[in-house]
């Protein structure tokens, strides 16, 4: 009898732990499904200021106009002067616009960099389409290096429309640049061996 209820505790133990493993395993696929699908969850709601992405502009333009206003930031270790071109234009939504940001590398040595993005009124994020960007790549500068990099973007006529959204008259469109990692240069380990020469041949 003894020996019977040892064996159920066992199976007991041995179900709480299949148990115990599981979970955590599920716990480790969600955080690893989190980021992109928050991405996806993002892109679809313009949940946070989220930009949407098109190929085209509509056929037709609003009657009526919005001003989009331009910000640019820099982290601190990035080095590089960055803004954009003109402070503000005002379009009709519908209308395809390209605006240009300058970037300069003040450091001595060549820095890769990349952008992230938001507008405001966090709102109006799922009515502002770019069509292209230069966020949308990493951009590499050699040392004193400039570039002017264009958005090209259109405000969604739906934004007049919207009752959550038709009272937006100004939009800002926020970018910081942050320094991309780069890759570290192969260490000794890493490196392959120069093959070693082929021993001498004495000839007879």
């Amino acid at each position: 009898m003894a020996r019977l209820q040892g064996s159920s505790a066992g199976r007991r133990h041995g179900a709480t732990a299949a148990l115990l493993i599981a979970v955590v395993a599920g716990m480790a696929g969600l955080s690893f499904a989190s980021v992109p699908l928050y991405r996806l969850f993002c892109q679809a709601t313009g949940y946070g200021g989220t930009t949407q992405r098109a190929e085209r502009a509509p056929a037709a333009e609003a009657a009526g106009t919005v001003t989009v206003r331009f910000d640019a930031g820099t982290a601190p270790d990035l080095g590089w002067e960055f803004r954009p071109l003109r402070n503000e234009v005002v379009v009709h939504p519908g209308e395809q616009t390209q605006v240009l940001f300058r970037a300069v590398n003040r450091n001595p040595v060549p820095v890769t960099g990349s952008a992230t993005f938001n507008v405001t009124p966090l709102k109006a994020g799922i009515y502002f389409d770019k069509i292209q960007c230069f966020c949308f790549t990493e951009q590499h500068l050699g040392p004193g290096e400039s570039a002017d990099m264009g958005v090209v973007f259109f405000v969604d006529p739906q934004l007049l429309s919207d009752p959550n959204t038709r009272n937006v008259k100004t939009i800002t469109l926020s970018y910081t640049m942050f320094r991309s990692r780069e890759a570290a240069p192969p260490s000794a380990a890493a490196t392959p061996a120069a093959p070693a020469p082929a021993p001498a041949r004495s000839v007879n």
